[in-house]
């Protein structure tokens, strides 16, 4: 039987942080007793923020470190950065391309990697890929196909990192109100119907490192 995560005094790193989903996921976390520190390419003025671009492998190792040196240790990284377009393949640029595959897929697997490499037995690594990863959709073509790229190498990356006792969860949470749609790279978004509540996907994320659990489809996140 898996034991339960003991949050306590552990080292929680949100890349994409200051956003919606990521602010939940800070909340949630420091409320069960993690030293949590964000990761974007913003400059806020918290004292604990990683000011790096995870779409360059040197700025993620850069990042990771500078988390150990302030904290002591990662013992969670959640990756809750991303960008999105929308608009049909016909129309869409080379540059449009390039970004949503250079964030949501280069720079996560960057991040994993980089994490992996300094992560003890019993960490845990969260991808947020998204219900798009499970069936892609007409003018979010390219976005579906990096979060889905993303998702693949989630699959692999948890049978690698088992051998240094290190769990990975894929999450693929239905459309969620963190007003990424609003912040298209390009495109503009179709009338999506209310999606969650970030603080309820947040909150099942984190009982999911609880739990013990490797795989939330979007069904785990039904009200």
């Amino acid at each position: 039987m898996t034991q339960p995560f003991d949050f306590a005094q552990k080292v929680a790193i949100i890349a994409g942080g200051t956003g919606g989903l990521g602010s939940a996921l800070r909340s949630e976390l420091e409320d069960r007793g993690c030293v949590v520190a964000s990761i974007s390419r913003s400059h806020p003025s918290d004292p604990s923020h990683i000011t790096a671009d995870l779409r360059s492998p040197e700025a993620a190792t850069a990042a990771l470190a500078e988390a150990i040196a302030k904290h002591g240790s990662v013992d969670i990284v959640i990756n809750a950065m991303g960008v999105v377009a929308f608009g049909p393949i016909d129309t869409t640029s080379v540059d449009t391309v390039e970004e949503l595959f250079l964030t949501n897929t280069f720079g996560h697997i960057f991040l994993m990697q980089a994490s992996l490499q300094n992560m003890a037995q019993g960490s845990v690594l969260v991808g947020i890929s998204g219900v798009i990863a499970e069936q892609n959709l007409p003018g979010m073509s390219v976005y579906g196909a990096s979060k889905a790229a993303a998702r693949s190498f989630n699959q692999a990356l948890g049978r690698e990192a088992r051998r240094s006792g290190v769990r990975v969860i894929d999450a693929r949470p239905p459309h969620t109100e963190t007003g990424l749609a609003s912040r298209a790279i390009a495109g503009t978004p179709p009338k999506f119907p209310t999606g969650l509540d970030p603080v309820q996907v947040a909150r099942r994320i984190v009982q999911a490192i609880a739990d013990g659990e490797t795989d939330l489809p979007a069904s785990a996140f039904a009200p």
